[in-house]
């Protein structure tokens, strides 16, 4: 076993030849997105995204690190004259014909096949979190320290001082005069750099990228590097037997807007607003139907939940 930079690491366990997100069973056997699980909830959003590409004036939806094409799926049913696109490294699930796949190397990396996207809206609901980058960690004598990992045991070392781009990118973004011995954060270089390659391929439209993340008047002191296996919250060990994720450096990326979940979708007309009592007694399918709906809402809006992740919005330049 080497010591191996968590970078490298990470994207070797999550998308290389055994990785874990090249598993049969997908990511949602393993976890709960909002474009998977309760069909309610995918619906919500879906349909929440097909208001937005109305308001832009939009007529194709490209899903990012799609799964098996879950939120795909919705889109296509409510909206069929819109073209349909999912981009992830499996192969072409089974879903309905007029869906393109595109396969993806995976990670930061982009095929050539997505470019020159027109009227198009991108989604990119929780890829970046799995976008690996460097770890890093302050020493005792205030030196910011790559952190070095054995696979597959998960032990860990420092290694070389942070230097170049990703030194320049935590003055910016995560100032290490703010950390303690000790202190652990994700550079997000590799992200921005993954992002503003997405936003080169939009000839027209808007992109929005979805994550739990955090601004510069936020970061997590400890870092939020984990790891997530049949639901259940487990070790970060990069030897593709869980997810890894880290919370996103949203305010690094390329924006015009930043806005946490529940705000987003309010303005997409979601409310969770439950149904009048007396609704029950006069027509009882509607009632239990007002109900599911603002359960729906509800789960995507929670507090401690989905409602605070952070949407980026980005228009094409």
């Amino acid at each position: 076993m080497t010591w191996t930079p968590w970078k490298q690491a990470w994207d070797q366990a999550l998308y290389g030849k055994s990785g874990f997100y090249r598993r049969v069973e997908g990511p949602a056997g393993h976890f709960s997105t909002a474009t998977q699980g309760i069909p309610q909830i995918g619906e919500m959003l879906a349909r929440s995204l097909l208001k937005l590409m109305d308001q832009e004036g939009l007529d194709t939806f490209v899903d990012m690190g799609c799964g098996r094409g879950e939120l795909l799926e919705h889109v296509h049913r409510l909206s069929p004259q819109s073209h349909c696109i999912g981009v992830d490294i499996v192969d072409r699930p089974r879903l309905s014909e007029p869906i393109s796949w595109i396969q993806s190397p995976g990670g930061g990396q982009l095929p050539d096949e997505l470019d020159g996207l027109s009227d198009t809206l991108v989604f990119a609901n929780e890829w970046l979190d799995v976008v690996p980058c460097p770890i890093a960690e302050l020493d005792e004598d205030g030196e910011l320290r790559e952190v070095l990992v054995k696979v597959p045991s998960g032990d860990e070392r420092l290694g070389e001082i942070v230097s170049g781009t990703d030194r320049e990118w935590c003055q910016w973004f995560w100032p290490v005069d703010r950390l303690e011995p000790g202190d652990r954060l994700e550079i997000g270089e590799t992200r921005d750099t993954a992002w503003d390659d997405l936003l080169g391929r939009i000839a027209s439209g808007l992109a929005v990228a979805v994550d739990y993340g955090h601004t510069i008047d936020s970061r997590p002191p400890p870092g939020s590097l984990t790891g997530f296996r049949q639901g259940r919250q487990v070790l970060p060990i990069p030897d593709g037997s869980c997810d890894l994720t880290a919370h996103v450096a949203m305010d690094s990326l390329t924006h015009d807007e930043l806005l946490d979940q529940r705000t987003a979708l309010r303005q997409l007309g979601i409310s969770g607003q439950t149904p009048p009592h007396d609704l029950a007694r006069r027509d009882p399918i509607a009632y239990l139907r007002g109900l599911s709906t603002a359960s729906a809402a509800a789960a995507l809006t929670a507090k401690g939940g989905f409602g605070d992740f952070v949407w980026a919005f980005s228009h094409a330049r």
